[in-house]
């Protein structure tokens, strides 16, 4: 049997997973991080992206998540976000618009434009449809 640690994935608003997991991948501050059982203890910042579980018996899942914490203990890692999403839970065409709304407003932008938080809104966008992408491949294999 392999080895696991326990999760936790929790928003702003719920906890929308705990759980035993053998395998999880995140994109950092400093890129992507692999976390597997026995991992030094680690926090850090995630960037908006996926998480990609591989849970107790081989079945993985996939989340969206705004951005958040990650804090990896001896026998738990904990990732807090202000947004966690199950894959099947993102509307893929409120991302597409959030995408263009953000293109628009930096293809527009002032002199008092905010460019660092129409990034991150597209960033948040691109993310999500990159998880969507992803769910889309996995089905189809």
């Amino acid at each position: 049997m392999a080895m696991t640690v326990h999760l936790d994935i929790v928003s702003a608003e719920t906890r929308i997973f705990s759980g035993l997991v053998e395998h999880l991948q995140v994109t950092g501050g400093e890129g992507e991080l692999g976390i597997m059982p026995g991992h030094a203890p680690l926090l850090t910042f995630i960037k908006p992206g996926m998480v990609r579980i591989v849970k107790q018996h081989g079945k993985e899942e996939v989340f969206y998540l705004s951005g958040g914490l990650l804090e990896v203990q001896a026998n738990s890692v904990s990732v807090l976000a202000d947004v966690a999403l199950r894959a099947k839970d993102i509307d893929e065409q409120a991302a597409l618009e959030a995408k263009r709304r953000a293109e628009a407003h930096m293809a527009e932008a002032g002199a008092d434009f905010n460019y660092a938080a129409a990034a991150i809104e597209l960033a948040k966008a691109v993310a999500q449809l990159r998880v969507v992408e992803t769910i889309k491949k996995n089905i189809a294999r």
